[in-house]
């Protein structure tokens, strides 16, 4: 398939994870593709993408600071001429604690990653594609961002933003041929969740609530990705895709 052959995406947190699986088959299938990260392990993604013969470069970029934002879009329209989509996965998943012990400190990492991460993501994306009469936007939600857990209210708050963020972005941009979705993926098995993974007590309670009794991987929910960034989901917008296993059917 080359449904993006000709055409670039843009990827931040495109080091490991959803964003690595992602990048690398939006590269499979012809993109561009330019990464944004603060991990370095970003330049193995730019590697992996070059070895099978695509194209790719990283940005070192930190999406709280919205002047590394506008100087990534820039880089990407300098490097390859254009964008035409983007995926904003940047993100952290703060310590577990009940609300009154969350420090300030880990909250307002939080609102500066998780939620105005995305925020000047979508900012600088938009302004391009009004210059150019089109796009497509796809934010990382979660699961988190329709229900909650116990000790994540923090990483849960976020979540609901980049919601509503994806939303309202959607409504003010439609009538530009803007699209702006989200996914709310469950649990899947990256280097920020592995601890999750490889602990029997929580893998063993968390299976016996989710339908399908497992944690999912990260190709699993690249595919929604791409879909969304395609033309296939031309008149998908303002939307929000649950990637979790039934986990919020049951």
């Amino acid at each position: 398939m080359t449904r993006f052959e000709g055409k670039t995406v843009l990827v931040t947190g495109g080091a490991t994870g959803i964003g690595r699986a992602s990048a690398t088959a939006f590269a499979a299938e012809g993109a561009r593709v330019m990464i944004g990260d603060v991990d370095e392990r970003a330049e193995e993604t730019v590697a992996i993408i070059r070895q099978a013969g695509g194209e790719a470069d990283f940005v070192r970029t930190d999406v709280a600071d919205g002047i590394q934002v506008r100087a990534l879009v820039a880089a990407c329209l300098k490097r390859f001429g254009s964008m035409d989509a983007a995926f904003n996965n940047a993100g952290i998943l703060p310590p577990q604690r009940p609300i009154h012990e969350v420090p300030d400190e880990e909250l307002n990492a939080a609102i500066d990653v998780d939620f105005k991460g995305v925020w000047y993501c979508v900012q600088a994306q938009v302004r391009h594609f009004l210059n150019v009469g089109g796009g497509a936007i796809v934010n990382t939600a979660s699961v988190g961002g329709l229900i909650a857990d116990p000790n994540m209210a923090a990483y849960c708050a976020m979540k609901h933003a980049v919601i509503g963020l994806t939303k309202g972005a959607a409504v003010e941009y439609a009538r530009h041929n803007i699209r702006v979705n989200a996914i709310a993926p469950g649990f899947v098995v990256t280097p920020m969740t592995q601890h999750w993974a490889d602990s029997p007590e929580f893998t063993s309670a968390f299976f016996q609530h989710n339908v399908s009794g497992r944690c999912a991987q990260p190709e699993e929910i690249a595919g929604t990705v791409l879909h969304l960034c395609s033309d296939a989901a031309s008149f998908v917008n303002g939307a929000t895709f649950v990637i979790d296993g039934g986990q919020t059917a049951h």
